[in-house]
């Protein structure tokens, strides 16, 4: 006999272990990231600076996934802390850029010990790494395909 709440169940939840390892993971940047002064939030919004050196608050939002009431007060600390500049777009006074600063440019010379020590506090082979980035991202492309999907019936 089937148990008609079989589904209810927290084993068998994707998103369960999804939140537990992303929770996780983000424990454990924690004390490689206070040696830098960031959050992981703040990492990870540096990342897209240090590739891109300047991008629309929008497009870093889309990147980042993140929405502007978490992104606008993460951008005023960083800038506070002299890693960004905030400036209107000369082509749209209604859009914001960001614009990553010489003090952090010289920052992600200190963040290249990051990836390093979090690659020791995860025993992933090269192998297991791929695939679960792989899926990972396949996940996220299949939530973006859902949300489209939801907008069109709207």
């Amino acid at each position: 006999m089937s148990d008609k709440y079989e589904s209810l169940k927290i084993e068998n939840q994707l998103c369960f272990p999804l939140y537990v390892c992303a929770k996780e993971l983000v424990r454990r940047y924690t004390p490689f990231l206070e040696k830098i002064d960031l959050t992981y939030t703040q990492y990870i919004a540096m990342m897209v600076l240090w590739e891109k050196k300047r991008v629309n608050v929008k497009e870093l939002g889309e990147c980042l996934y993140l929405d502007s009431g978490t992104l606008t007060p993460l951008l005023k600390r960083l800038e506070a802390k002299g890693l960004i500049k905030r400036e209107r777009c000369p082509e749209d006074e209604r859009s914001l850029d960001v614009t990553i600063t010489e003090k952090g440019v010289q920052l992600r010379e200190e963040a290249l010990e990051v990836p390093k020590e979090m690659g020791s506090c995860i025993k992933l082979t090269e192998e297991e790494a791929g695939t679960l980035y792989r899926l990972l991202y396949r996940t996220l492309e299949c939530v973006e395909e859902s949300k489209e999907t939801d907008k069109k019936k709207k």
